[in-house]
């Protein structure tokens, strides 16, 4: 049975926005979980524009949401060092009561103009690809045994070390909550081959491109012994207030491509009721 969840962009929006779609959102059965992004200025719109830093919005999100899952699509590993994104996250999944979908990818890519300057404007270093994705790997064996591991442990990495470290209380979900990697390079792939319960992609590509990508999340699953159907298939849509049946038709391709787990983003300004007209022009007649 797929699921259907509604993104919220915090950019050129302010607080009470996002907090009004999101408790429309909980109350809406046929929206099962929403999301917010990680950046930290504006990538759409005015460039000087508001934007909320997402792990913060999150967790006031969830401690005003009863039924939703929720997460962010997705945390970028290079703005926070794993330790403390572990600590971060375990804080959102007990604040939500267990509703945490822990969604995260190796950053924004380089020589992107508009990510780098997030980065320069933040004072954060921007690596290489290498860098990225090898502090991938390593930043979430590090996130995991933080949530799994009584004891303080080290981990000396390549890309990441830790001393000490340990993770009490624990997240509520047990032994952690799902991980979503969203990317679509072949390197994230193999991270996702090990790493991942749910792996997403962007939707504005052909349905066939998008299909031979979870093809190769398949192959690289048998080449280390993993079943690929422990892999959860998720992908990103864009929705049109003018024109739902061109995202109803999307949702039937991503449908029948195997991906059964469907995040429609939806424009700002949030029209009033937006979470009830998705259900009822969108997700409902799509099923």
């Amino acid at each position: 049975m797929p699921s259907f969840g509604i993104m919220t962009a915090q950019q050129q929006v302010g607080y009470q926005d996002v907090l009004r779609v999101w408790q429309e959102a909980d109350a809406v059965p046929e929206i099962d979980h929403a999301w917010l992004f990680d950046h930290l200025l504006p990538i759409g719109g005015d460039p000087s524009g508001p934007i909320l830093e997402g792990w913060t919005l999150l967790s006031a999100l969830a401690a005003q949401t009863r039924r939703l899952r929720l997460g962010l699509l997705v945390t970028s590993n290079r703005f926070r060092p794993p330790a403390m994104l572990a600590k971060i996250a375990m804080t959102v999944d007990i604040v939500s009561g267990g509703r945490l979908d822990f969604g995260i990818g190796v950053g924004s890519r380089p020589g992107h103009p508009l990510a780098v300057r997030e980065y320069t404007a933040h004072g954060l270093p921007f690596h290489d690809v290498d860098h990225a994705v090898g502090s991938l790997d390593e930043g979430l064996t590090v996130i995991k045994r933080l949530w799994t591991e009584a004891e303080p442990f080290d981990f000396d990495g390549e890309f990441v070390q830790v001393t000490g470290a340990f993770g009490s209380p624990g997240p509520v979900q047990r032994p952690y909550p799902p991980i979503m990697i969203g990317g679509r390079a072949s390197a994230t792939l193999r991270i996702a081959a090990r790493h991942a319960d749910l792996w997403n992609i962007a939707g504005g590509g052909p349905i066939d491109d998008l299909a031979a990508r979870s093809a190769l999340l398949d192959r690289y699953c048998e080449k280390i012994g993993r079943d690929p159907a422990e892999i959860t298939r998720s992908i990103h849509l864009g929705v049109s207030y003018d024109d739902p049946a061109h995202t109803r038709a999307k949702i039937a391709e991503a449908l029948a491509a195997g991906f059964e787990h469907v995040i429609l983003s939806v424009p700002d300004p949030y029209p009033q009721g937006v979470a009830r007209w998705l259900a009822d022009e969108v997700i409902i007649p799509g099923r």
